[in-house]
């Protein structure tokens, strides 16, 4: 009779055991995946040089891949769109310098057609982003 009394006896307590072992899974795999996310995830090769000028935050950083494709701020944009991106990012501060980083290899055509692209947007001031690691 004891025994039957023990197996009815209503369970007041929560076993958390297994809650703990899904949010640890959670925190290892956040661990794990956030350094991968603040990489940036297009790869330039910038030319070197032995002096170069510090960046400035408020700066547009335009990527130009050495297949062609433009990214600004870390988002590809189609050719046709160029104009449109950079008069939305320039109509609110003129003084914005587009800091260009062309890849070493990319065909100098593409940089000045972004260039002829972003000075009819309304951008004023260029810049060429280099390599100053020796």
């Amino acid at each position: 009779m004891a025994l039957n009394r023990k197996r009815n006896a209503v369970m007041s307590e929560i076993n958390i055991t297994p809650f703990t072992d899904v949010v640890l899974v959670l925190l290892i795999i956040f661990m794990i995946t956030t350094p991968m996310l603040m990489q940036p995830s297009i790869k330039v090769n910038l030319p070197k040089t032995q002096i170069s000028d510090s960046e400035d935050a408020s700066n547009i950083e335009v990527l130009i891949s050495k297949n062609g494709y433009v990214y600004v701020e870390g988002k590809q944009i189609h050719n046709s769109n160029v104009e449109s991106v950079i008069r939305d990012m320039v109509s609110s501060h003129t003084s914005k310098t587009v800091v260009i980083k062309g890849d070493k290899e990319v065909q100098y055509d593409y940089i000045i057609q972004f260039m002829d692209k972003a000075k009819k947007a309304g951008a004023i001031k260029f810049a060429l982003a280099v390599d100053n690691n020796n």
